[in-house]
């Protein structure tokens, strides 16, 4: 089998309504993975929009949500995960806001799109203590098995 991801809320490329953003309730959409590899002991989640700030001019890639040490066992995240909803183990990083947690698409300007990533790890990683998403990376670095990843879109809306 091979890794997948998928969400209820939207299909891969399409649009992620706006419940899910900044102009809505800013909660984190439902989120189903299957197809793990033989020797997976953790999950990472990242969340994250290439497009910042602009599109057209693409500056940053803003971090929305990274969570770690997700057990094998756990088959997904439901809409509006909250700190005290994600499974034993789980930790969190920190966003590009500065503090752990979902934060929903709010850009600027344009259509962007946010990148939904689940890996499998060989490992599970010490608490890195909050950290950011680089810091996550080098931590994963060597124990990737399998990764893959579920696009959404969105627009902010007058």
């Amino acid at each position: 089998m091979t890794l997948r991801l998928t969400s209820t809320a939207f299909a891969e490329g399409g649009a992620i309504p706006r419940r899910f953003t900044c102009q809505g309730e800013n909660i984190s959409p439902d989120l189903a993975w299957s197809g793990l590899p033989e020797g997976t002991r953790t999950l990472v989640l990242i969340v994250d929009d290439p497009d910042a700030p602009d599109p057209a001019a693409p500056r940053m890639v803003w971090d929305h949500w990274l969570v770690y040490n997700i057990p094998p066992d756990v088959l997904g995240l439901t809409a509006g995960a909250a700190p005290a909803d994600l499974p034993p183990g789980s930790l969190q990083g920190r966003n590009s806001w500065g503090r752990p947690g979902y934060g929903g698409p709010c850009p600027p300007v344009g259509r962007h799109r946010y990148f939904h990533s689940i890996y499998a790890l060989d490992c599970v990683l010490p608490d890195l203590e909050t950290p950011d998403k680089n810091r996550l990376l080098v931590a994963m670095e060597g124990h990737i098995l399998a990764h893959c990843a579920l696009v959404g879109t969105y627009a902010s809306q007058a």
